[in-house]
């Protein structure tokens, strides 16, 4: 049928193995590889040998080619987002490459290579219709090549992907073909994650217990001797005095009228000038666990009616799916229609609704589960923000703008004269009225401080530290510089030379020290002494208040999840499994380096009829889960095999010239009305 589908030898894979799952959806939806750039050199075109496994070479444009593509697939999500804040490294990115390459070899070894027969099979499956039509034929019925070459761009490169994918895909059918899970595990496995346990526990923490110890002057000052050099300054400090102006109460006494807020919103962009959308949703309920699988089956079914072939829905089509079928009464009858309008919360990120702000009028988002039930969301017409409704917003907009150039203007004035005058309470006296403020709260001073330090009312700023980084005599004075709330206008009051200071100097530090180092030593005494007080988990909490400690209580705790601010651990779970109601557990479980004394008050046993009733899809995830780990167990064998015997090398040069700074990536901002400070 195709000429290509012979060409299967010799190929990469679009995603690495950790990324399986996304390849088979992004293949669909993203068939043509990530544009490369404008420049004259194409990096993925680059033939330069990166790596080879048993003779297959692995070049820089394949490894370019996978970077990008596993960058798109991310950018999917929203924003722009950092592979190295996913985790995928260069190396993790080339080792599933690797992966890959040995991965067919040693299909084609076992003779489970992908047959032509089977991929036309699979191409003719990726692009049907619901009835099972080819969507890449012409209305002769023969292949379309334009449109086929469209849809996947470098059609030998995809049509060897689909070979390899079949090859995989027969290989771990093979390897783990063997495998079986007994239903005892799987029932255990059940027993141990639905149990639940209402607890009394008490983190024995060296911060808690320091607060208790008192140390003698004998000990800190022995401490100190021991360790004095901990404390030394390496660097000067400086003691500032600076004259402050406050950005928010210069603005106040900013008189704006309606015609300058009239004026600002009319020079509002258009996407400022929204109240937010309207949204349509079909709510299906999740009565219970097990009808999760079915019930998401019919969201799938219900979005691929409503997308049809357009990919979107109109308000009416839309309104007609959601009277039949959404099981939310309040919005079903009115066509799936949400009241008020849904618009932009940084603060609820967990929330459906806010995908549809991602979205073009008509479309529709995938199935989205939330709690106990799915949604489909079509996102409607934007609804504009009339002046009456932006009204406030844009008075503190532009009273905030307004007050930072007032204050700038006064700082300017404050630096003139202190350098004048050497006064700073002279120029708050001159400068109070203009300011708005008192001559007292304008003038401040710091203690010694240097680069790192955090500054009382300034915090850890570059912008202050750099300011006074050229004062070094008394009465120097600096230039305004912009800190919290508004600006300062810094001068040297005194300077110390970086030294190892006296010992009344860091008493406070010293002290500090040597509580927490008689508390760590201290925790798992404490944390025994405290089992051995308390008999029962109802005594904990008497027993931690003679410790300084504090009982807390989580009620229907299950195995594997956070315990409070101790997190989650097998640490935790093994013990408490083994226990019974109204025990303590006789051991301290030493947890980030705290310790836990944890007091069971009621087990409650996991449901087994629930189970039964889950039993088949809970015996079919528990194969899947362990026919995965031993083919990865079975890759990883051969991949050490071929590493021994020398089969797979790298290049590291070539990887080591690829390796770039990859930059932070910054979220996706939201639209807000510009305030300016």
């Amino acid at each position: 049928m195709l000429k290509q589908l012979s060409r299967f030898k010799g190929t990469s894979k679009v995603l690495i193995w950790g990324f399986i799952a996304v390849l088979a959806a992004g293949l669909v939806l993203f068939f043509k590889p990530a544009g490369s750039g404008s420049g004259t050199l194409d990096p993925t075109k680059s033939t330069e040998v990166l790596a080879s496994v048993d003779g297959d070479d692995i070049t820089v444009g394949d490894f370019v080619t996978q970077k990008q593509n596993i960058q798109q697939q991310f950018s999917r999500f929203g924003g722009q987002i950092s592979l190295l804040q996913m985790g995928y490294t260069d190396e993790r990115i080339l080792t599933g490459l690797i992966l890959k390459k040995l991965t067919v070899q040693e299909a084609e070894r076992l003779g489970l290579g992908a047959s032509e027969a089977e991929v036309i099979q699979r191409i003719h499956k990726t692009f049907s219709d619901a009835s099972g039509k080819s969507t890449l034929l012409d209305a002769s019925g023969k292949l379309d090549m334009s449109k086929y070459q469209e849809r996947v761009g470098d059609v030998p490169a995809f049509e060897r992907g689909v070979a390899e994918d079949i090859a995989r895909e027969k290989l771990e059918a093979f390897v783990a073909a063997s495998v079986r899970i007994s239903e005892d595990e799987v029932r255990e496995d059940y027993k141990r994650k639905n149990t639940t346990f209402d607890l009394t526990y008490v983190t024995v923490s060296a911060g808690k217990l320091a607060e208790k110890i008192q140390p003698t002057d004998a000990e800190l000052k022995d401490y100190y001797e021991k360790h004095k050099t901990d404390y030394n300054i390496l660097v000067p400090q400086k003691k500032i005095r600076y004259v402050f102006i406050d950005q928010d109460k210069s603005g106040q006494k900013v008189q704006i009228s309606d015609k300058e807020l009239h004026d600002e919103f009319d020079n509002l962009k258009p996407e400022y000038k929204q109240a937010g959308v309207k949204v349509q949703q079909i709510v299906l309920r999740v009565a219970r666990p097990d009808l999760d699988a079915s019930v998401k089956a019919k969201a799938d079914e219900l979005v691929a009616k409503a997308r049809g072939t357009s990919g979107n829905t109109t308000e009416e089509a839309f309104a007609d799916l959601a009277k039949g079928n959404s099981e939310d009464p309040g919005t079903a009858k009115n066509g799936g229609r949400v009241n008020g309008v849904v618009k932009k919360d940084p603060n609820k990120t967990a929330d459906p609704y806010q995908k549809v702000l991602d979205l073009q009028p008509g479309d529709i988002t995938d199935p989205i589960k939330y709690k106990n039930a799915y949604y489909l969301l079509r996102r409607g017409d934007p609804v504009p923000k009339t002046f009456e409704e932006a009204k406030t917003e844009l008075l503190v907009s532009l009273r905030n703008r307004r007050g930072y150039t007032i204050a700038q203007k006064i700082a300017q004035k404050a630096q003139d004269r202190l350098k004048e005058t050497k006064d700073p309470q002279k120029v708050a006296q001159e400068l109070a009225a203009e300011a708005n403020m008192s001559a007292a709260e304008m003038v401040r001073e710091t203690p010694f401080v240097k680069p790192g330090d955090d500054v009382p009312n300034i915090g850890s700023s570059q912008q202050f530290e750099e300011a006074i980084a050229p004062l070094n005599k008394p009465n120097d004075v600096g230039d305004r510089t912009q800190i919290k709330s508004g600006f300062a206008v810094p001068m040297l009051v005194d300077k110390r030379d970086p030294r190892i200071p006296d010992f009344e100097e860091v008493k406070d530090k010293v002290t500090k020290a040597v509580k927490e180092e008689k508390a760590k030593a201290q925790l798992e005494e404490k944390a025994k002494e405290l089992i051995a007080t308390a008999k029962s988990p109802g005594d904990l909490k008497a027993a931690a208040e003679t410790l300084g400690l504090e009982a807390k209580a989580q009620a229907d705790y299950k195995l594997a999840t956070p315990l409070g601010e101790a997190g989650s651990s097998v640490l935790i779970d093994d013990p408490l499994y083994a226990s019974k109601a109204g025990e303590v557990i006789k051991t301290p479980i030493l947890l980030n380096q705290n310790y836990l004394v944890i007091g069971v008050t009621k087990r409650t046993e996991a449901d087994l009829t629930e189970y039964a009733k889950q039993r088949d899809s809970l015996m079919q995830a528990a194969l899947t889960e362990r026919k995965n780990q031993v083919f990865d167990d079975y890759l990883a064998a051969v991949q050490k095999r071929m590493e021994n015997s020398g089969k797979i090398k790298i290049n590291k040069d070539v990887l080591i010239a690829l390796q770039d700074e990859e930059p932070e990536a910054a979220p996706r901002q939201r639209p807000r009305l510009p305030i300016t400070k």
